[in-house]
């Protein structure tokens, strides 16, 4: 298996930081605006409302039926916006998905009129009196009052939040990327708007373009559609990993549960990009990103402990996070032989066989991404914030060439951080430290 991508091309327009892929490969243009800022107390809630807000009108289009309705005009084009986080940083995020010219028959150029409209999201919002349109605020609030709830029902992503929480209770990286429930309600029109101005002025923009163009026609395009504040382009500075303590905290929360949720947050000293991360991406697979990886062999198959058994990375912060749904009987059980998975990786016991095979999964996660615009963005994008000079082709090649020596020094340097077991309210006791 191969790659053979095309690579993007570089530009900038004031604070827009340009980065288009000329391809004929997709019948579309797809079309990414990632806003980044540090993660802040103060102002998280507010811009996690923003996209929200901002996608409800514009002033050529500020009810949100017309709004859609352009949408419809323009072949269907699908819209949508998001917030997330990137080591330190809070990002949202708008996406344009529309049909390339070629394929209809269009009296209007659609990447033209696609780039205006992003640009008037972002740039030329719906007001009323100076300020956010007031119906449009509340109703979004209640909008992300309703996510940041179904995280809190969802016991999985609760699980992960609190833990995340717990294990950087003193780093930015704690604070969620909605969000607060409880901040919500002192937002008005008037306050967010300041947010929203601020925001612009000090945001990191990275304006992603896939399709049949160039990063000339971009750059026209683009010049004429975003009003931002002048200055250089935002940056994304990257996060400094921090060492695990020499014991792990312990937490136990008690909530209405009848199945125990065991999320163990682990740190590394590799960051995304780094010369060993194709390393640590292989250790996390053989770890708990595969079927075949310790953790689903052990914890959930050969012990029969756990309903889901699982591992992530965050390459961004140096985090690696196992999941597990267990009987809350069985925490201590568990705990040990999730221990002894992570010993064994430090001894480097696993199989060769088990090695190629992570090695040829992570391989064709790669090779997919190519057949999808937008997971070629993504990958770019988190390339771009890392800092990173690899290409999808280096990293294919670094991860196959990852030796059992490599994947054993990098398991030697993560460490347990943070135990966190959300179980039910009855007396048992599980002795917590911290």
């Amino acid at each position: 298996m191969s790659l053979n991508a095309e690579p993007f091309v570089r530009g900038r327009i004031g604070r827009i930081r340009l980065h288009v892929l000329p391809t004929r490969k997709f019948k579309t243009y797809a079309i990414v605006l990632y806003a980044g800022v540090p993660l802040s107390e103060a102002a998280i809630t507010r811009v996690a409302l923003l996209p929200f807000v901002l996608g409800r009108g514009t002033q050529s289009y500020p009810e949100t039926l017309v709004l859609r309705e352009k949408l419809d005009a323009m072949y269907g084009a699908h819209f949508g916006y998001d917030v997330g986080k990137r080591g330190d940083h809070q990002v949202v995020q708008f996406r344009l998905d529309i049909i390339n010219d070629r394929f209809v028959s269009s009296g209007m150029p659609l990447l033209r009129e696609a780039l205006a409209l992003l640009g008037e999201v972002l740039t030329a919002p719906a007001l009323e009196d100076g300020r956010f349109t007031e119906r449009y605020v509340e109703s979004e609030k209640k909008t992300v009052a309703q996510k940041l709830d179904a995280i809190i029902n969802d016991k999985i992503r609760y699980a992960e939040k609190r833990c995340l929480e717990e294990m950087f209770r003193d780093e930015p990286y704690r604070l969620p990327a909605l969000g607060r429930k409880e901040d919500l309600a002192a937002i008005d029109a008037a306050s967010l708007y300041g947010t929203y101005r601020n925001w612009l002025g000090e945001a990191a923009f990275d304006l992603y373009v896939v399709g049949d163009t160039s990063l000339e026609e971009v750059t026209e395009l683009v010049s004429g559609a975003f009003r931002l504040p002048d200055g250089p382009p935002g940056r994304y500075a990257p996060s400094a990993p921090r060492s695990a303590p020499p014991e792990p905290r312990t937490v136990v929360e008690r909530l209405d549960v009848t199945q125990g949720k065991l999320n163990i947050g682990l740190r590394t000293p590799i960051l995304y990009g780094g010369p060993d991360y194709p390393a640590l991406l292989v250790y996390n697979g053989l770890l708990g990103g595969f079927p075949h990886a310790k953790l689903f062999v052990n914890v959930r198959e050969k012990a029969s402990l756990a309903y889901y058994a699982s591992s992530r990375l965050d390459g961004h912060k140096g985090l690696i996070m196992i999941q597990t749904g267990i009987e809350i009987a069985n925490y201590e059980k568990a705990l040990g032989i999730i221990r002894e998975q992570l010993e064994a990786m430090r001894r480097g016991d696993f199989t060769a066989d088990d090695l190629d095979k992570t090695k040829e999964m992570l391989a064709g996660q790669l090779i997919a991404l190519q057949d999808n615009p937008f997971d070629r963005i993504w990958f770019d994008f988190n390339a771009s914030v890392a800092g990173a000079e690899h290409t999808a082709e280096e990293l294919l090649a670094g991860i196959r060439r990852v030796t059992p020596e490599e994947v054993a020094r990098v398991a030697a340097g993560v460490g347990l951080d943070t135990v966190y077991f959300l179980r039910d309210r009855k007396e048992e006791t599980v002795h917590a430290r911290g």
